[in-house]
């Protein structure tokens, strides 16, 4: 077993961290305090080329293994949360949707300016009535002569409304199946096109300065060439996609986690309390310790289901376990970086903090940690905890 990253990954990571400590960290408390994504950090990011780490060369990509896109965004995640997940939306659930199922035609017209980073695209799947449930969507498509029209809301969607989003695939009802279940599809819906509504940005207990809105589709007309995928396919189809975002959840997680040892060991060696730093209490040496262990146990599942995915073998259950353990893993160390700081924890001026908020999403969003458990048991061979058990989702972010 190798636990050498390629050379080009190691390279990549020195990239992304330098440009993380010089563009991101000194303007990621200016970023969350306003509630604006940088633009600026977005084209800094496109030059990068991070944008096209996993599109294929055809359309401009680099076609780059997808544990490079998982160790970007775990890179970016150190210092900003929000910076992160607008890479990992904009790629996992942007221009994947174009890379797994569009035709040639779509692919030609998408993929080359979201692999430089020029366009974003965003998932329509979530709705308010239906977050982890995502087999209750109500969002409907009616085909009418040549066209879809399409009629519905979608909920806390991520890179729907900055100044470069054009596209978002949208996840609709289509008709009914032999059984009398909902058809559901794929149909990409262009920024612009009348009946396409995008609200306003969301106020959020974290990931502040991304991009999230509702979306409201109302007799919606687009060419039935939009249909992404075939029809009726839509419902498997975004479960695919689903999983290869929550490895990059995890890897979001694993970034968030390191970013928390990192602030709490650097104080812990500058913070003095009755007399001595107070890295040398053992109470402290053990939350650090104990932190450090399960960062790197999360590390190790995320680059486990990271090369699962490369090599095109099953890794729906270890994305599972990638994404409920770092999720946890993140949430953990942030209340414990918290708790190491004290007071200073609980102001705004110390990075913790930010962590702090930005961390419970993780648990939320691409699943929760409750649906996660419910796919590990499916995946043991246990029966569905209830009839119909939901399908994988999950609300508020990072659709």
């Amino acid at each position: 077993m190798d636990y050498d990253l390629p050379d080009e990954t190691v390279e990549l990571r020195r990239l992304v961290r330098s440009f993380a400590e010089e563009e991101v960290r000194p303007r990621a408390a200016e970023f969350d305090a306003k509630a604006e994504l940088p633009m600026d950090v977005v084209h800094g990011m496109a030059r990068l080329g991070l944008f096209g780490l996993v599109i294929p060369e055809a359309y401009g990509g680099a076609e780059a293994d997808f544990i490079n896109l998982c160790v970007a965004i775990e890179e970016l995640a150190r210092v900003d949360s929000s910076v992160a997940i607008t890479l990992s939306a904009g790629v996992g659930l942007g221009a994947m949707p174009f890379v797994r199922f569009g035709n040639e035609e779509q692919k030609q017209a998408w993929l080359p300016p979201m692999a430089a980073g020029e366009i974003l695209g965003a998932f329509g799947l979530t709705e308010a009535s239906g977050g982890s449930d995502a087999g209750a969507l109500r969002t409907t498509a009616r085909s009418e002569g040549g066209d879809w029209v399409i009629d519905g809301a979608k909920s806390f969607i991520t890179n729907a409304g900055t100044p470069i989003s054009k596209v978002v695939c949208v996840a609709a009802i289509t008709g009914r199946t032999e059984q009398g279940g909902k058809e559901i599809s794929t149909i990409c819906v262009p920024h612009g096109t009348p009946g396409f509504g995008v609200g306003r940005a969301y106020r959020k207990l974290g990931w502040r300065a991304s991009d999230t809105r509702e979306l409201v589709f109302e007799e919606c007309r687009v060419p039935r060439a939009n249909l992404v995928g075939r029809q009726g396919e839509g419902y498997r189809n975004f479960l695919e996609i689903l999983d290869g975002g929550r490895v990059a959840i995890a890897a979001l997680a694993v970034g968030l986690a390191q970013g928390c040892l990192e602030e709490s060991t650097a104080y812990a060696r500058r913070r003095t309390a009755f007399g001595r730093e107070i890295g040398g209490y053992q109470a402290i040496q053990f939350k650090l310790a104990d932190m450090a262990t399960r960062i790197a146990a999360a590390r190790e599942q995320v680059y486990k289901a990271a090369w699962l995915r490369d090599r095109g073998r099953p890794f729906k259950a270890v994305a599972s376990m990638a994404k409920l353990f770092a999720s946890e893993v993140a949430m953990d160390s942030a209340r414990e970086a918290v708790q190491i700081h004290g007071g200073y924890g609980y102001i705004e001026e110390f990075a913790v903090a930010r962590h702090f908020r930005d961390a419970k999403i993780l648990e939320i969003g691409e699943g929760t940690s409750e649906i996660q458990r419910m796919l590990i048991a499916r995946d043991l061979g246990l029966p569905d905890a209830v009839p119909h058990a939901p399908a994988p989702s999950g609300p508020p972010e990072p659709d």
